[in-house]
């Protein structure tokens, strides 16, 4: 049986604004969570299962994905006794839609875990200290990664940084850059905090999106609708790119040398827009 959530099943990973972290030890989750708005879900075997749990929650995941159900998952750093086991028992998975690598910290990590996969399948490279903050252009031209995200809480460990937009506008810019250089889709933001309440996650999520990230993770279904809503196109965009297109659809003149970039930003909300299903809104 398929539980995915039909908008979110069509909607290319590129485009995915939520990307929804679930606890791979708690398999009874993973339905709700694929029937969810979120764009894409992470079964999660790295940070949120104890040691101890490791191998009963890579056997729930691989049966999950091999009974219908698809999503990505979050398998354990290459420095750990796990990652070799996680990327063997996931490389038959049917339904796995690719990987997030925990701690990515040089481009080889990336492209030696790809290589242990069926090939194209694509590796979302988490990048958790400094030393992958300075790599991260590097990661990004890997063979092998599709998207950087940004491990906030751990980077702030490995930091001491605070959690102050300003303090961590750098790390969040060298994502952004690297992301662009590696000619990769739009880096993925850390996630709110699990008990965060919407204005907390629309104001996180509007920093997320002034600096240029075009994704974020989520702890909870609860702030996947905020996020969403963040990360796509405003009412007002909406509007401007409805009446551009459509005048321009009716014979409207050219005009200034500024018509055509217009013209083309317009599309491209209006090409958002129907990914993400929101003209009809």
């Amino acid at each position: 049986m398929a539980f995915r959530n039909r908008r979110a099943a069509a909607l290319p990973a590129k485009l995915s604004r939520s990307w929804l972290l679930v606890n791979a030890a708690t398999p009874e989750a993973f339905g709700p969570s694929l029937a969810s708005e979120a764009d894409s879900v992470i079964f999660d075997m790295e940070a949120a299962v104890p040691d101890d749990q490791k191998s009963q929650a890579r056997d729930a995941v691989v049966n999950a994905l091999s009974t219908g159900m698809t999503a990505w998952v979050r398998v354990n750093g290459i420095d750990t006794e796990y990652w070799a086991d996680d990327l063997a028992a996931l490389s038959e998975a049917p339904g796995l839609r690719g990987i997030m690598l925990a701690m990515t910290e040089k481009p080889e990590q990336v492209t030696l875990s790809a290589m242990r996969l069926r090939a194209g399948t694509p590796v979302l490279a988490l990048v958790e200290s400094a030393l992958g903050i300075e790599n991260a252009t590097a990661i990004a031209s890997a063979p092998g990664t599709f998207r950087l995200a940004f491990g906030v809480n751990d980077f702030r460990k490995d930091t001491g940084v605070s959690d102050d937009p300003i303090a961590l506008a750098y790390a969040r810019g060298k994502l952004v850059v690297a992301s662009r250089v590696g000619k990769l889709p739009g880096a993925i933001d850390g996630p709110p905090p699990a008990g965060a309440t919407s204005e907390i996650v629309a104001s996180e999520t509007r920093v997320t999106a002034s600096m240029g990230m075009t994704g974020k993770l989520s702890l909870s279904s609860d702030h996947v609708d905020g996020i969403n809503a963040a990360l796509a196109p405003s009412t007002d965009e909406l509007t401007w790119a409805m009446e551009l297109l459509e005048a321009h659809a009716a014979g409207a003149s050219v005009g200034d040398g500024s018509y055509l970039p217009r013209l083309a930003r317009a599309q491209k909300i209006a090409d958002l827009a129907d990914s993400y299903g929101l003209w009809n809104a």
